[in-house]
């Protein structure tokens, strides 16, 4: 077989084959998906430690994939990294002084986020995304916890440009069996995934419902369920997970969406009746 010549084929290859993989195998898949940035200075011996198998079944996944061998993983994974790090250079207006402390490291790390999403976003995908959710006859958004933040966001932004969207999470016992037919399920979540999210999605694509996910890497498991997943990068600073990227990746999914619909963010008739604005 032809061996993956970058970090995106083997991504691909990776998604591909996750459903036949089982045990340690899985783990090591998971590694190399979820953390590319660990996998490029990561040595064979650390990674099975991390992903609780021999170092022997690390060499064993790299063959079956067409690569010559681990370090043949790290060298795709430090492409990929050489790459985000030029995009983050080019991104990173340089004119400045930089406020100093926490806020230039929020500035850096967030700057870096937002060249690596938009950098490595899959082009079919996305164009997957925006023809389902401009197409559907109905949309419903779901995130729970921090990702609500990112759905509220996102349902308000696709509601201006498009009719029939709703937002789920207040009982998606009742919420759920609601979905219309072709009704198109957007399901937001990273690390830590919410269950009742994940739990969402499967029932969307048992019933035959579309689902697009606004996840964080490959590995998720609402990319297992999605027809169209997008990531985003989420690495924080001081310990958190940063939404920064996943709510600019939204609000672009939102817009090119009212694009495809022939609508650019229609004016709000009623807010406008009311006075909601102050202009």
């Amino acid at each position: 077989m032809t061996p993956p010549g970058s970090y995106q084929e083997l991504t691909e290859l990776l998604r591909s084959r996750l459903p036949k993989l089982a045990g340690g195998q899985l783990r090591i898949a998971h590694l190399v998906l979820a953390d590319p940035e660990g996998t490029a200075f990561r040595g064979i011996a650390e990674a099975a430690r991390l992903a609780e198998v021999h170092e022997s079944s690390i060499s064993r996944l790299a063959g079956s994939l067409g690569l010559s061998g681990y370090p043949a993983i790290m060298e795709l994974c430090r492409a990929w990294l050489a790459e985000q790090a030029q995009l983050a250079r080019r991104a990173d207006s340089a004119g400045q002084q930089p406020p100093g402390g926490v806020l230039s490291a929020t500035l850096e790390q967030e700057q870096g986020n937002l060249a690596r999403t938009f950098g490595r976003l899959d082009r079919a995908a996305w164009l997957r995304a925006v023809a389902l959710l401009a197409g559907a006859p109905g949309v419903a958004v779901l995130g729970l916890r921090d990702s609500a933040a990112v759905a509220v966001l996102f349902a308000q932004r696709l509601g201006r440009v498009r009719h029939g969207v709703r937002r789920l999470g207040q009982s998606l016992v009742d919420e759920l069996p609601e979905l219309s037919e072709q009704e198109v399920l957007v399901a937001v979540s990273v690390r830590r995934y919410a269950a009742d999210t994940v739990r969402a999605a499967e029932y969307a694509k048992e019933r035959g419902n579309p689902v697009v996910a606004l996840t964080d890497n490959a590995a998720s498991p609402l990319a297992d369920q999605a027809d169209a997943a997008l990531y985003a990068e989420t690495a924080g600073v001081g310990g958190y997970r940063s939404l920064t990227a996943l709510c600019a990746l939204a609000q672009a999914l939102a817009g090119e969406t009212g694009l495809r619909c022939g609508n650019r963010d229609a004016d709000d008739d009623v807010a406008k009746t009311f006075g909601f604005f102050h202009d």
